[in-house]
């Protein structure tokens, strides 16, 4: 009889530990060269570190940024054609609508602004932002979920924008560069919150 009820509690403890375990988060992870997310960032970042610097503070603000920009509209895409969730839906339409517009800005500065600024600390510094970026970037923890993964990256993503956009308001000279890295800053800071509440929230 003894025998007979130990067996029984040895089952119902492993019911028990089964259900638990059942109802516990598990982290999935997916590896970085497999995921769609992470390889249209490494394209973004490998563009931008070919990239031929000219020194002139607001000239390689505005090549970078447009290269950076290209680089949201591409993941914004992405999460269009294969996510799930309407809030990142609405986000990514959000993103590539305002960027779209500011490449449209940025080419218009290029082509009629030459370098002429000779700054080697803007981009030192600026090289220092990227490289530091892509160590984070590779060390986020992507599941292979568009929508999570969109938004995990794309937190980064404006991250790196805001960095790049505090160093032009400290070397640069010019007016509408100045505003538009004062803009960026603004508007991603405030997309990074919403991303991360969705994340917390709602993100799988």
């Amino acid at each position: 009889m003894k025998n007979v009820i130990k067996l029984l509690a040895i089952s119902l403890l492993t019911i028990s530990i089964a259900s638990c375990s059942k109802d516990d988060d598990t982290i999935k992870i997916q590896k970085h060269d497999e995921n769609q997310m992470m390889s249209i960032m490494h394209s973004m970042m490998d563009t931008m570190m070919g990239m031929q610097k000219t020194n002139d503070p607001d000239n390689d603000f505005a090549m970078m940024m447009r290269m950076h920009h290209q680089g949201a509209i591409d993941m914004s895409n992405a999460e269009l054609k294969s996510g799930d969730d309407a809030q990142m839906k609405e986000m990514a339409q959000m993103i590539i609508d305002a960027q779209t517009a500011e490449i449209a800005q940025l080419t218009t500065f290029l082509n009629s602004h030459s370098p002429h600024g000779n700054v080697p600390e803007f981009s030192m510094q600026q090289m220092a932002n990227m490289e530091r970026s892509g160590k984070v970037t590779d060390l986020q923890i992507i599941n292979g979920d568009i929508d999570h993964d969109f938004a995990m990256l794309m937190i980064q993503h404006h991250q790196s924008a805001i960095e790049n956009a505090r160093l032009e308001l400290i070397y640069g000279h010019e007016d509408a560069m100045k505003t538009m890295a004062r803009n960026i800053i603004e508007a991603q800071d405030q997309e990074i919150k919403e991303l991360q509440q969705w994340i917390l929230s709602d993100g799988k």
